[in-house]
């Protein structure tokens, strides 16, 4: 448990103890030390302080993932404000009506953002752009906003006088459906959240990650951001997602969390180096891959006898040059979530000995509220809550949660509140589980997604398109349809990167055939997929089909590709 009342009070003593200390790190190698960290801070909130931010002021942030992400969002909330960021991808509509809202007067960016946010910022409140990386005639850069910072201002009075109950951030929900609700959380809530992880995780300054998921997101805030900043880790800061593999591979983190499509890629990456390697080593791997998957549950379980644990040690040095090759040879922590992770992908990395760990959480609670424990996985749930959390099941089977990281509320929308949070403050997830007798929770699918056919019957899609997932790494997405329809249909996309990988040899309309064929095999009767059809353009994170964590928006992929869903009932 933490000493330290707020998230200021946590830098600080970091900053201390830590000064010479790696804190930030680009992947081009360059470093910020704590204490050049905590010196940049007290100037950057002078600075912001010579704008006009005072406690309870918004300060928005429109940044890739960079050292002075962490800079300026650590410098406002030291000012007791609130800062928060914006998706790099929201068009300028949406960008008008999260800045409108937020009543934001100071907003933080880069260069390649001024065009698109300079046709946002009518009817908003903002009277100040500030870039991080240069000047320009309508945005003034950090460093002279930093040289104007008033004389007087006392930096140390100004984060002694933030509250635990102070907002911390605001986190605009993606959205998959309707207008997004900017979550509310505090410093008392995030400390709570963080001490949670230490209990469970027990993270500590040696360990090393990433940030490459949007500051926007939570998952982002809380894993990287915040975690850094309590536990003084080393934090690289990776600006695209494509360049992923190759952070993997220069840090080698010991932690690592990402999204399914994320550690489906790695795979896709290893079994493409695969196809091309001899046909020798490629039968060695599989075999070895093979012994683990069959050996390494027992081993686990304390059951394999003398000969089994000779043989899967010696598969050891196959499966620990796998790791090493996806940067993953030191990592003691590797968690999934955000979406639904396919057995068959969590078994393979199981196999390989990446410790990957399915995890749930919401906005709404600061991040992590479930996860699989490490060294207990239970593949096919998100395990038990973390400390301080406390679940229950309604009777219509939606999952509810307790927990002192719970949000403060919807800002400026009570009603909302609400109705998310009832009045014994047990939050209504909207998500439908099970929970086996040891207390791990399976997620079934979403209230509002489940498919009722015409026949009367309740099907998971999620359930479905994980299956179709599994049947082959072409596939990277699936949608399935079928709600007050007398039979299934999906649309798939495929993953561009598996493709391309197998071009040479790749007929993809028959390929992605033979998956839903196989798919059918492992499915009930109601829930096959009667007809399908391959789309051929690229859905982008963030896009009007996927939000930044890849998961689908339901209602604009059915409202979009509504002509072709009808032709597919018609054949």
């Amino acid at each position: 448990m933490s000493e330290a009342a707020t998230l200021c009070e946590a830098f600080q003593r970091t900053a201390a103890t830590r000064g010479p200390a790696p804190a930030l790190r680009t992947v081009q190698g360059d470093v910020t030390t704590w204490a050049q960290y905590a010196e940049r801070v007290a100037s950057v909130a002078a600075g912001l302080h010579g704008l006009g931010v005072r406690h309870g002021d918004t300060v928005a942030l429109m940044l890739t993932n960079r050292p002075e992400f962490h800079v300026v969002d650590c410098a406002a909330f030291h000012l007791g404000a609130i800062p928060f960021s914006l998706y790099n991808t929201l068009p300028p509509d949406q960008l008008t009506d999260v800045l409108a809202r937020s009543r934001a007067r100071v907003l933080v960016t880069e260069l390649r953002f001024l065009g698109v946010l300079r046709r946002s910022l009518a009817g908003t409140d903002v009277e100040h752009l500030v870039t991080v990386d240069d000047f320009a005639d309508d945005a003034i850069g950090l460093a002279a906003v930093e040289a104007a910072a008033p004389t007087g201002f006392d930096f140390t009075e100004a984060w002694q006088r933030v509250r635990p109950d102070d907002v911390l951030t605001l986190i605009h929900t993606s959205g998959t459906t309707g207008r997004s609700k900017a979550v509310e959380i505090t410093h008392a809530g995030m400390t709570a959240q963080l001490d949670a992880t230490e209990q469970l995780l027990g993270i500590t300054h040696e360990d090393s990650h990433l940030s490459f998921l949007p500051a926007a997101h939570i998952a982002d805030r809380w894993a990287s951001h915040y975690t850094n900043i309590r536990f003084g880790t080393r934090l690289t800061c990776v600006p695209e997602l494509k360049n992923v593999s190759a952070a993997l591979t220069s840090v080698r983190p010991t932690l690592f969390g990402a999204v399914p499509a994320v550690w489906q890629r790695l795979k896709a990456g290893l079994d493409a180096a695969l196809t091309e390697a001899d046909p020798a080593l490629r039968a060695l791997v599989e075999d070895c891959v093979d012994t683990a998957r069959r050996l390494r549950p027992g081993r686990r379980a304390g059951t394999l006898t003398p000969e089994q644990s000779k043989e899967l040690d010696q598969a050891e040095p196959v499966l620990a040059e796998l790791r090493k090759r996806l940067g993953l040879d030191r990592a003691r922590i590797c968690v999934t979530g955000a979406a639904p992770a396919s057995a068959e992908l969590v078994a393979f990395f199981h196999a390989i000995g990446v410790p990957l760990g399915d995890a749930w959480g919401m906005s709404e609670l600061s991040g992590m509220a479930l996860m699989n424990p490490p060294g207990d996985p239970r593949p096919g749930t998100v395990g038990r809550p973390v400390p301080g959390a406390r679940i229950r099941v309604a009777e219509d089977g939606e999952l509810l949660v307790n927990a002192p990281f719970l949000m403060r509320g919807y800002r400026d929308e009570p009603e909302l509140t609400a109705q998310a949070v009832d009045s014994d403050g047990w939050l209504h997830t909207g998500d439908v589980v099970g929970v086996d007798d040891d207390g791990n929770v399976r997620i079934i699918d979403r209230k509002k997604d489940i498919i009722i056919n015409t026949g009367g019957k309740n099907m998971s899609p999620t359930r479905i398109e994980t299956v179709l997932l599994e049947s082959s790494p072409l596939i990277g997405h699936a949608v399935v349809i079928g709600d007050g329809r007398p039979h299934n249909v999906a649309l798939i996309v495929p993953d561009r990167e598996a493709v391309t990988a197998r071009a040479a040899t790749c007929d993809l309309d028959g390929q992605i055939a033979a998956a839903v064929a196989d798919a059918n095999t492992r499915l009930s009767r109601p829930e096959r997929i009667r007809a399908h059809a391959v789309l051929r353009e690229a859905w982008e994170p963030g896009g009007p089909e996927l939000t930044v964590t890849l998961k689908v928006r339901r209602g604009t992929v059915e409202q979009r590709y509504a002509q072709l869903v009808e032709s597919l009932y018609a054949h």
